[in-house]
């Protein structure tokens, strides 16, 4: 197959992954304010949109993680080639598509590193992975950043809940906490752009390096930026509904309060993490939010065997992406052949996977009457005037 034509074709699925990577994690910033009733879904989704879209444009760190960290850069090259590459986001996108089906609120980067990983296996052996960047770089902020993100949380809701004390004989007492939520979430969808768009820059990235249209050790060009930043905003706007009703609903009844703390640990965890160069997956770190808040709440359950699904997924992500993606690197080998055999695979899996899906329908129309009381946990009535008592 041509070049050119192998590179334009891994660059389309590299902005489909992203496009699904982006309905996927819509959830991480805006679960808690639909499930609180601070924002109405659309406008919740389409301020998601367009913060992912700035965000996009803010680092490159994680991207540099990708193309030049995770896969070995030998003395003949880059030891990935196209296809292979090609291969690995068949992996992801299937993944994605998988977990989105179910409503998991999986990991699309540790998708995205698992098929990479899988079909890279598949073409150059153990010699064409560093280990060393896996496991500092993505092995250990996926098990640390949850668990530091529902720490603050957890921290965060209980001292919100000190502070407002005072208002706990009202329906929830806490309705400042409402436009609080809607920057805080905000800043969510603000990192998770500066995140999770880096990563299929990355992907670019390492396809042009390895055809020898880019210098090695070098990092995205501007062009890649900015269609990464399109191709994620449109998917965060399409709304993964299924994923926002299990994060919003599904581990804990979220109030303000709690959404307010949840999503404020989850921004400042992301953005440190995108920093430092990080690649963590911010569907965890939201989820681990989500449950420290729970637990900061008196009264409030955390609905663990949802978590236990949810943890569940989290550790088949990467290795059943890896066996798509090796399956899929197999079958490229066979050339053009391979190729078209595994574009035709990947199509046919979506398009049944959405067809499924239609059978039960979550849509911004029947999301917030599935999710705990949006109106009364931030409409607070006023307390009655006393009444004049009068003289006898």
């Amino acid at each position: 197959m041509d070049l050119t034509l192998i590179v334009v074709l891994v660059v389309a699925l590299a902005l489909f992954f992203d496009f699904t990577n982006g309905f996927h994690d819509t959830a991480n910033a805006m679960a808690t304010p639909i499930a609180t009733g601070a924002l109405r879904p659309k406008v919740a989704v389409g301020i998601a949109a367009s913060l992912n879209l700035v965000g996009a444009f803010l680092s490159t760190e994680v991207a540099k993680t990708i193309s030049g960290g995770i896969i070995r850069e030998g003395d003949g090259g880059v030891l990935i080639t196209p296809e292979l590459i090609f291969a690995g986001l068949i992996g992801a996108i299937v993944w994605n598509m998988l977990t989105w089906l179910l409503g998991l609120p999986s990991s699309s980067s540790h998708a995205l590193f698992g098929g990479l990983i899988g079909a890279a296996l598949v073409g150059f052996g153990l010699q064409a992975i560093d280990f060393g960047v896996v496991l500092s770089k993505v092995i250990l902020p996926a098990l640390l950043a949850p668990l530091t993100a529902g720490l603050i949380a957890f921290a965060a809701t209980r001292l919100a809940y000190a502070i407002t004390r005072r208002y706990d004989g009202k329906p929830d007492g806490r309705d400042g906490f409402r436009f609080a939520q809607i920057f805080s979430s905000s800043l969510v969808a603000l990192a998770h752009g500066t995140n999770d768009a880096q990563k299929t820059m990355g992907v670019i990235t390492l396809t042009l390096i390895a055809v020898g249209f880019q210098e090695v050790g070098t990092g995205p060009e501007f062009w890649v930026v900015v269609v990464c930043a399109i191709a994620i905003a449109l998917g965060t706007y399409m709304g993964g509904w299924r994923i926002i009703k299990t994060l919003g609903t599904g581990l804990t009844d979220v109030k303000p309060a709690q959404g307010f703390a949840a999503e404020t640990s989850t921004a400042a965890t992301i953005l440190a993490s995108s920093h430092l160069g990080f690649a963590l997956s911010t569907t965890q770190v939201a989820s681990g939010s989500v449950i420290g808040s729970g637990l900061g709440r008196r009264g409030s359950k955390v609905r663990w065997r949802t978590a236990g699904r949810i943890g569940l997924g989290w550790l088949m992500t990467l290795p059943a992406a890896a066996a798509v993606g090796a399956l899929a690197a197999l079958v490229a080998h066979l050339g053009v052949i391979g190729i078209m055999i595994d574009a035709i695979a990947g199509i046919g899996v979506i398009v049944v996977i959405f067809a499924i899906s239609r059978r039960s329908e979550v849509s911004h129309n029947n999301v917030v009457s599935e999710v705990a009381d949006s109106g009364r946990a931030v409409k607070i009535k006023r307390n009655p005037k006393p009444k004049k008592k009068v003289k006898a």
